[in-house]
């Protein structure tokens, strides 16, 4: 059976960190690939102050071009609405199911974990991935037994880098050279985005 992460966010913009933690779930996990789903509309974004779908949809598929491990995928957004996960769980099993999947999230959202929607259905159908940073305590220990089965814990180096840190650096006339791969930067810079003006 394939062996398939997936790594959902808001990805406005994707960056170098995403990207090591897509590789670090899949050397530490084992899994044949890494799909990168962009959100539609995240649940705790869903104010609309985020990029265009299209924008990200384009730096995410820069981002992953010439990685055989990696894929971008557009599921969520062609789903609409507030990307919740089960319903993308349960879309993902009815289109694959010779595929078994993981879901790919950071350390410091595992804790959160028993709050997140239909969390009981969606640990019937896939497993998580939790990143652990070096320094960090476990922070699947304080779950539920439940859940706590559903966890995979795989260290990730630290990596100081944010989405929100990058749009603010541009607004401000900085490069974010270097912290985004250089096709999403050149995209980036293109189409003139998180500047001043736009």
């Amino acid at each position: 059976m394939a062996q398939r992460g997936d790594l959902g966010g808001t990805f406005d913009p994707i960056h170098i960190g995403h990207l090591l933690a897509a590789e670090a779930a899949r050397e530490g996990a084992g899994l044949d690939e890494v799909w990168l789903l962009p959100a539609n509309v995240p649940p705790h974004k869903a104010d609309g102050s985020r990029t265009d779908a299209e924008h990200r949809w384009r730096m995410v598929c820069e981002a992953a071009a010439g990685n055989p491990h990696l894929r971008a995928s557009d599921l969520e957004l062609r789903m609409g609405g507030v990307s919740y996960t089960i319903d993308t769980v349960l879309l993902l099993k009815e289109r694959y199911p010779g595929t078994r999947f993981s879901f790919i999230i950071g350390g410091d959202m595992i804790a959160y974990l028993p709050k997140w929607h239909r969390i009981d259905e969606i640990v019937e159908h896939i497993r998580f991935i939790g990143l652990q940073r070096p320094g960090y305590p476990d922070p699947g220990s304080g779950l539920p037994e439940t859940l706590r089965g559903a966890v995979t814990m795989v260290p990730m180096p630290a990596v100081d880098i944010s989405s929100t840190g990058i749009r603010e650096q541009r607004r401000q006339g900085r490069s974010a050279r270097y912290q985004v791969p250089e096709a999403v930067y050149r995209y980036m810079e293109v189409n003139r985005l998180y500047e001043q003006d736009t």
